[in-house]
């Protein structure tokens, strides 16, 4: 189950809000060889990870993984990561599968994922099962978590 907290996360110093910078500064370089990170990069930014250092963007070519999306960046460091609750706002709405696939992996393994976010995600038409840490609120999809969250972002 995908645990959400909407706004201001209350203990600043266990949330990353700039992902951009925190990842840039500390990624490692086996996490390039994990199926599914490749996987991530090849969906949402549509790219190839070819070695740790080198991915092939058709937008704009050969480039080190600094230069990934802020979404696909955020999804890695929660998939690789674990230490922190990290911003999902940096996420677009092509993120959301994968913090779902992220959070259903971490449940299996007895673990949870816990996001910050500050605006109303798509997480499309399947059923999921999330809770509203700042109400304890559980939905089963989209619809049940844009009502119950409209006035907390």
């Amino acid at each position: 189950m995908l645990n959400i907290y909407y706004g201001a996360y209350p203990e600043q110093n266990k949330c990353i809000y700039n992902t951009d910078v925190y990842f840039n500064n500390s990624y490692q370089k086996a996490w390039f060889d994990k199926p599914m990170v490749r996987e991530m990069i090849r969906d949402v930014d549509h790219s190839e990870v070819l070695d740790t250092y080198a991915i092939s963007s058709p937008v704009l070519g050969m480039i080190p993984p600094e230069r990934l999306s802020g979404g696909v960046k955020t999804l890695i460091l929660m998939l690789c990561d674990r230490k922190y609750v990290y911003n999902a706002s940096t996420c677009g709405d092509n993120c959301a599968k994968w913090i779902l696939k992220i959070a259903k992996d971490e449940q299996e393994k007895g673990r949870k994922l816990e996001i910050n976010l500050y605006h109303l995600m798509n997480f499309g038409n399947a059923p999921f099962k999330a809770r509203i840490v700042n109400t304890g609120q559980i939905v089963k999809n989209t619809t049940e978590l844009n009502r119950a969250a409209v006035f907390l972002v």
